[in-house]
């Protein structure tokens, strides 16, 4: 009697054991299965192996234009004639109080005397961190081209004049959202932003609403240019452009 108690529950720990290692070998099989099938849609090759020769034009500081402004305009011409998608596309960089940086797309809307003018919400991230440190970095990056162009400087709030002259170019939805959204605050979700803009539409109904106080334009002012033409084996071109007793001067920077 003890020996066949015995041998049923060595029975009874050997078949649990086995039923743990099958679950155990079923769970990896599955685990397996799902990361065949999700790697394909995550990655078909490393991130390290893509790289691309830049080989298309060359940047020479014999051949550029003496003035930065001028030197923008003649690329600036060349990605539109290019038909580059979104060419005045441009990467706005700012910091914070904290020296937290933040990066975001604008649209560049002028080129003045004064510098680069693009608008936004004085209340957005971008507004608040430009109350507490008023200096920035623009990237325009132009692929197609292999060129990219950098600038940095000071960003002062455009005049309510040359706001209002741009607020009143604009499309009349466009228009009404910028009254309708509180840009970068958290919203319960898109059906109150929706609504918001039904809201004022209905509103500013008949009449074309004035530019809101809140909303209005920008304008860096430089002190730095850097134009980079990429170049075979990374030896890229880069040609800076800075302020020397309110002079530009230009150098060579090494890739």
């Amino acid at each position: 009697m003890k020996k066949s108690l015995f041998f049923v529950a060595i029975s009874t720990k050997v078949v649990f054991l086995l039923c743990v290692y099958a679950l155990f070998f079923v769970s990896l099989l599955h685990k397996s299965t799902i990361e065949a099938q999700i790697q394909p849609r995550i990655m078909k090759k490393k991130l390290s192996d893509i790289r691309k020769e830049y080989s298309l034009k060359t940047l020479d500081e014999n051949d550029v234009l003496t003035d930065p402004y001028e030197q923008f305009n003649l690329w600036m011409g060349e990605a539109i004639k290019a038909d580059v998608p979104e060419p005045t596309a441009m990467s706005l960089a700012t910091v914070d109080s904290n020296n937290m940086p933040s990066s975001r797309m604008v649209l560049l809307k002028e080129l003045k005397v004064e510098g680069f003018v693009f608008y936004s919400n004085y209340h957005s991230r971008k507004g608040k961190h430009l109350e507490q440190n008023p200096y920035g970095s623009l990237l325009f990056f132009w692929p197609e081209l292999e060129r990219q162009i950098r600038v940095q400087g000071r960003i002062d709030k455009a005049s309510k004049e040359i706001s209002d002259e741009y607020y009143l170019s604009r499309p009349g939805k466009s228009r009404i959202g910028a009254w309708a959204s509180p840009q970068s605050e958290e919203i319960p979700d898109r059906e109150w932003l929706e609504q918001k803009h039904a809201e004022y539409e209905m509103q500013f109904v008949g009449q074309i609403p004035k530019r809101p106080d809140h909303w209005g334009g920008y304008i860096l002012t430089p002190y730095t240019f850097e134009f980079w033409q990429g170049r075979p084996q990374r030896l890229h071109d880069r040609i800076e452009y800075y302020l020397d007793d309110q002079e530009w001067r230009l150098r060579r920077l090494a890739p």
